[in-house]
Order: structure tokens, then C-alpha cells, then sequence
């Protein structure tokens, strides 16, 4: 299997473990485990650093930094169509709950009833699983590009 090819499937296939490991434990629901989703922003760069690494040999910077980005644009795919299995099939109330646990915390800080439904109305256009999955796989291709910038710089053909 071609090196971009496998790790595409690693950054996606393990995107998407991550996220139905949050959502079978419920760990989604906690405001004390919701940060825990941001742990694939370290595991993509560490996959992406792994993955350049190994195809340094043969690449030089352009390459590099193309390699990055095509592993990052294929596990977005993944990303995105697993997001939306996420969120329409298997946890079909994950935005409504959700929106309660931001009205919990929101409430706990403070917030009058008005602001808070301010904040749920400007966070309501996305809430829905295709503008969350679109932001899931816009981030996981921005954190490719800047990934693949910097650590094709030290990991290059010489």
C-alpha cells in the first residue's frame, strides 16, 4: 500500500475511533472529558511528523509538504463521513446534548437567560452534523498544511 494511502487511513481510521470512544463512554457529556476530543490534534501531528519521516528519503521539500497534505485530505474524507454516522445514526441527540451541557456551564458561570440564548442562537448554524463534520475536515486539512510547512523543513531529502 502506498505510504500517503496508509497513513490517510491511520489519520481518519483513528480520528473516528477516538471520536466513537468518546461518544460510548459518554465522555462527550462531561464538561471535564468534553477537552479530551482535542487529543487528535496531537495525534495527527504526531502521525503526520512519522509519516514524513519515513517518506523523507525520497521527497524533497515540495514533496514533503504535498505528502503531508495528501494524508491529511484523505483521513478528512474518513473524518467527515464518520462525523456524520456519528451524529445522525449512531448519537442522534449529540447536539441537543450538547446544547443542554453549554447551558448547564453557561448557567453555572453566571450568564442571565438572555445571554445564554444568545450563545446557543449564534452557535446554532453549527450544530448540525454536516457543518460539524465540514469544520472536523477543514481542520484536520489546516492542521495538515501547517504540520507539513514546518516539519517538512527538518525532515527533508538533504
Amino acid at each position: 500500500m502506498h505510504p500517503t494511502l496508509r497513513y490517510g487511513l491511520f489519520l481518519g481510521l483513528g480520528v473516528a475511533a477516538w471520536t466513537f470512544v468518546m461518544g460510548f463512554t459518554g465522555w462527550y457529556r462531561h464538561p471535564s472529558y468534553l477537552y479530551l476530543f482535542w487529543l487528535v490534534v496531537p495525534y495527527q501531528v504526531g502521525l503526520l511528523v512519522w509519516a514524513l519521516r519515513g517518506m523523507a528519503p525520497a521527497a524533497g521539500y515540495g514533496r514533503q509538504v504535498w505528502n503531508g497534505v495528501s494524508v491529511s485530505v484523505l483521513g478528512s474524507m474518513i473524518i467527515f463521513g464518520a462525523s456524520i454516522l456519528f451524529t445522525t445514526v449512531v448519537f442522534p441527540h449529540y447536539f441537543q446534548e450538547l446544547e443542554t451541557l453549554g447551558r448547564q456551564i453557561m448557567a453555572r458561570q453566571g450568564l442571565s437567560p438572555a445571554q445564554i440564548e444568545a450563545a446557543v442562537r449564534a452557535q446554532a448554524p453549527m450544530q448540525t452534523p454536516r457543518a460539524s463534520a465540514m469544520a472536523g475536515a477543514i481542520g484536520t486539512v489546516v492542521t495538515g498544511i501547517l504540520t507539513s510547512v514546518v516539519a517538512a523543513l527538518w525532515l527533508r531529502k538533504k
